[in-house]
């Protein structure tokens, strides 16, 4: 990802004196867009296997924040109705501290009161379709499905003690996204990915606004918040993460 954003920053900085060169916003087909920002908790609590664990809570063990943390997306628009999405969106996140205790956590124990090191990842790779039923001046609105691959694992290590779980699994969400542009330069964004059954949920929302520098070139800045677990027999974690963010997106 940092190899990525320093070629994306160079192609920015490129093309900042090139105004001429780029269609208008809207007009060219692909758009990557790196976003970099910094990530807290308010809820990460896991117990694992889900029948027989021990819960605890791992924002309080590693502390809530914040923690770096990136996104790139990439969207093709086909035409003016029909569009698709690539989104490469790694989380991990690691800290210290004690549990309050005696935890029983993925076939091992673990003491209270014992300084105990703690991981957290929850990477996610997605492709997407979405439909433009509406598009007008002001307003552009889409809906449409994401494959989610999620790529989680959680870890503790306590001396030569150390247990983890991890899990690789491909849901299904629903997208929707709703832009709105009240002048030539600027849009404000507000998108969804997400899906809830019994087994849990998955909920990523995004609110950002975008101010275009040039016809191919726009920073933004916005908050996301990504909440949501599973409640099953192997696995009991359910977390609320937050993300303050900027942006910078290269269309071509």
């Amino acid at each position: 990802m940092i190899r990525a954003a320093i070629v994306l920053l160079l192609c920015t900085a490129c093309a900042v004196p090139l105004r001429s060169a780029f269609p208008e916003q809207g007009t060219a087909p692909l758009a990557v867009r790196l976003e970099v920002g910094s990530l807290w908790q308010t809820r990460n609590d896991v117990r694992i296997p889900g029948e027989g664990g021990t819960r605890f809570s791992k924002s309080d063990l590693i502390g809530e924040g914040t923690f770096s943390v990136q996104r790139l997306t990439a969207d093709w628009d086909r035409d003016e109705h029909h569009s698709f999405r690539a989104v490469l969106a790694p989380i991990e996140i690691d800290g210290s501290g004690t549990l309050p205790q005696q935890t029983d956590f993925a076939g091992e124990t673990f003491a209270s009161g014992v300084r105990t090191r703690g991981s957290y990842k929850f990477s996610s790779y997605r492709l997407g379709y979405r439909y433009t039923f509406h598009h007008s001046d002001a307003w552009r609105l889409r809906m449409g499905g994401t494959l989610f691959v999620r790529d989680a694992k959680v870890e503790l290590v306590q001396g030569a003690t150390r247990a983890s779980d991890s899990n690789v699994g491909l849901v299904p969400l629903l997208n929707l996204a709703a832009e709105y542009s009240p002048g030539p330069r600027w849009g404000v964004i507000a998108e969804l990915d997400g899906l809830a059954a019994p087994q849990g949920r998955a909920i990523d929302f995004s609110l950002r606004g975008r101010y275009d520098l040039s016809h191919g070139l726009s920073l933004g800045v916005g908050y996301r918040t990504i909440e949501g677990g599973a409640d099953n027999d192997d696995v009991f974690n359910f977390a609320w993460l937050h993300v303050v963010f900027v942006d910078v997106a290269f269309r071509f």
